[in-house]
């Protein structure tokens, strides 16, 4: 049984106190009933979350942690106490940042970048914010030009955003091709525009060469709110009625249409694109 990821477990026996999982080593651990759900039955294969309880004990979770081991994550802190600060991570139990992993004190109610370690000595999951440390350095092997990858959107500088890639690498989006409003904290896709010899990323937004649809999806939305919301346009639309509402081809509009759905900002039905309620 792997702590801090998801693990795929059978279903062996049902207690009072919930069901035991089993692996295939015949370790056990306790999925507690308030985790149960009416459909479980023994033999099933279950996906669970593994962790340690206030009293030191593996137990399981059906609910989903705002980040695993070995993965970077914007985190609040709830409480800070004499043994460290502890951090919503989305789980009953805290999560603790020791005084030792903090290289400012931390603050209750602000949100932090932090790293989610096992510690050697006690086995627990914890968190630091000394993350430099895990950053792994890029190389063409490792990851290629043009390559889509996934990016926790970090701190803004003079020269653009700070990016995580693939939970591995540090990356920079520049201001010259940032095209879109970026959440701080936020998971996102990118591609990569340059492998640098520093071990750092160049990223980008969208494929090079398809720089006209980032511009193009925002003069999309605004025609869909000046519409009050919804237009009654689809990728099965004529070509002249998409050239009279928005000046462009089919072709064009299927990739800007496209771009939209991807980032969740539109439906598509049957009779028109609806614009998605923040």
């Amino acid at each position: 049984m792997d702590i801090g990821v998801w693990n795929r477990l059978r279903l062996d026996r049902f207690t009072s106190v919930g069901a035991y999982l089993v692996d295939q080593k015949g370790n056990d651990v306790l999925l507690p009933n308030k985790y149960l759900q009416d459909d479980f039955n023994e033999e099933d294969l279950i996906e669970v979350f593994l962790y340690k309880d206030s009293e030191d004990r593996l137990v399981a979770t059906t609910q989903e942690p705002y980040i695993q081991l070995g993965e970077f994550a914007y985190l609040q802190v709830k409480e800070v106490t004499i043994h460290g600060a502890f951090m919503d991570w989305g789980l009953e139990k805290d999560l603790l940042v020791p005084f030792r992993e903090q290289p400012k004190e931390m603050e209750e109610g602000r949100y932090y970048l932090v790293y989610l370690y096992l510690d050697d000595k006690t086995q627990r999951l914890a968190a630091t914010a000394r993350v430099n440390a895990f950053y792994e350095d890029a190389t063409p092997e490792l990851v290629q030009k043009n390559e889509e990858v996934v990016m926790l959107i970090c701190e803004t500088t003079e020269l653009g955003i700070k990016v995580i890639v693939n939970n591995r690498f540090r990356g920079l989006i520049f201001q010259s091709d940032i095209t879109r409003k970026l959440k701080y904290g936020s998971i996102t896709d990118g591609f990569v525009k340059n492998v640098r010899e520093d071990g750092k990323l160049d990223i980008i937004l969208q494929p090079e060469g398809y720089g006209k649809v980032e511009p193009l999806s925002q003069e999309l939305l605004d025609i869909i709110e000046k519409r009050g919301g919804f237009i009654s346009l689809t990728d099965k639309s004529e070509p002249a009625d998409i050239q009279k509402m928005t000046g462009w081809s089919k072709k064009t509009f299927k990739q800007v249409v496209g771009n939209l759905y991807k980032q969740r900002l539109i439906v598509i039905g049957e009779n028109g694109i609806t614009l998605v309620e923040n």
